[in-house]
């Protein structure tokens, strides 16, 4: 069966989903969508970590636990819908590219509710985490990229300069429409890059 990987661009409460397949060797972009990751779609939950700052310790514990459990679930809907219909074509969703912030490892919840900094990372990195977790669960292979890396991988890897990259992956966007933003552009060439691995790999696309 043929390849298909898809793209992930989070973001507190949301993300962008590109999934990618490889028609004859060349990418094309089979699906995007922006896929809600809380239960509603409201400060409280979309910014989870600065909600629970104003809570006590043990009650910020549970409703963190509680955001990042939806997430997760709401993450695991979107990519096994996913892989139902790119199996109906006949690909198989195989990787997973998940777009990483360049933050370092978080501490233990005391210490990041006491540091502005650290809430406004955590609440980004909850959601990743979240869309990481459903990747594994779906069987998905890893392949994790920082953000600011990503261009300049892919120009390594795929031999084209990064004005060539972003020139090809914005004409993607024209049979979409909006959106196509940065967020898009990166989440699908992010999955491309995957396919490109896999192959390298010595998995068949």
């Amino acid at each position: 069966m043929k390849q298909a990987a898809v793209g992930f661009s989070v973001h507190s409460g949301w993300s962008a989903i590109v999934a990618v397949y490889l028609e004859k060797g060349s990418p094309a972009v089979f699906q995007r969508e922006r896929v809600h990751l809380v239960e509603e779609f409201t400060y409280k939950f979309r910014q989870p970590y600065h909600t629970a700052e104003k809570m006590p310790l043990s009650e910020a514990r549970e409703f963190i636990a509680k955001v990042r459990a939806t997430a997760g679930n709401l993450a695991l809907r979107t990519i096994r819908a996913l892989q139902e219909r790119l199996d109906q074509r006949g690909y198989q969703l195989s990787r997973g590219a998940l777009l990483l912030a360049s933050g370092k490892p978080l501490p233990e919840l005391e210490k990041i509710l006491a540091s502005h900094a650290l809430i406004h990372t955590a609440d980004g990195e909850l959601f990743r985490n979240a869309l990481a977790d459903a990747r594994a669960r779906c069987g998905l292979g890893a392949f994790r990229v920082k953000e600011r890396e990503l261009l300049g991988q892919a120009a390594q890897k795929l031999g084209e300069s990064e004005a060539v990259l972003l020139r090809r992956v914005t004409e993607w966007g024209r049979s979409f429409g909006s959106p196509w933003s940065r967020d898009e552009k990166f989440a699908a060439l992010a999955a491309w890059l995957a396919l490109e691995d896999n192959k390298q790999s010595g998995v068949s696309a």
